[in-house]
């Protein structure tokens, strides 16, 4: 098993140059995109530098393909979904839609203690909102430092710096639909004051 996730990584590097020259599209330009540097995605694309779900997701997003598609998963023509997932660094995801473009949504799975105690705050291009199922989350959003329970969401813009992990020492499992700018899960949170930032809480149906 671990054997076929190693190789599928090693393939990735080819893939992601492949399907950035299609686009026609520079490293600054996707740097740009995924707040990704430019040198590190020059490394991923040689393969000089091994690729974590915290790359592939922004990745996978910028150029409009699945996770699947960026790690080769097998094609079906089996309506039924079978769905692949992925575990790096302690985080396992699982991706709940195969389509590309529009809204992707997302199953994640974070063991307590599997991610630095010291969070790592990351930006991208898109806007993102979340759900927790089981277990306690601790979201840092820019100068917020928040735990939801279950049956919380949030909603955010991931240009803000932001980092997951489990609250606790029990792991957490929640619910992820991510979309490009300017695209917008139904859930929305409550509004804060005009011209501060927007923190994440518990959603409300709009």
């Amino acid at each position: 098993m671990d054997d076929d996730l190693d190789e599928a990584l090693d393939a990735v590097g080819p893939r992601l140059r492949a399907l950035r020259q299609r686009r026609e599209t520079t490293l600054t330009e996707l740097s740009a995109a995924t707040g990704i540097s430019v040198s590190t995605l020059s490394r991923l694309e040689s393969g000089g530098r091994r690729p974590t779900l915290e790359l592939l997701l922004p990745l996978a997003r910028a150029h409009g393909v699945t996770l699947d598609e960026l790690v080769d998963a097998p094609p079906t023509g089996d309506p039924r979904i079978h769905l692949r997932p992925v575990t790096r660094h302690g985080m396992t995801m699982l991706p709940l839609t195969r389509r590309a473009g529009g809204i992707q949504a997302y199953k994640l799975v974070i063991e307590p203690g599997s991610r630095s105690a010291e969070p790592d705050p990351q930006t991208h291009e898109g806007y993102e909102w979340l759900y927790v199922l089981n277990g306690r989350l601790r979201v840092v959003l820019g100068e917020h430092d928040l735990v939801l329970a279950p049956g919380e969401a949030a909603e955010f813009d991931t240009r803000v710096p932001h980092w997951f992990g489990a609250a606790d020492a029990e792991p957490v499992e929640f619910l992820s639909l991510f979309g490009k700018q300017g695209e917008r899960a139904h859930l929305r949170a409550r509004p804060k004051a005009k011209g501060s930032p927007k923190a994440p809480n518990g959603g409300e149906t709009g």
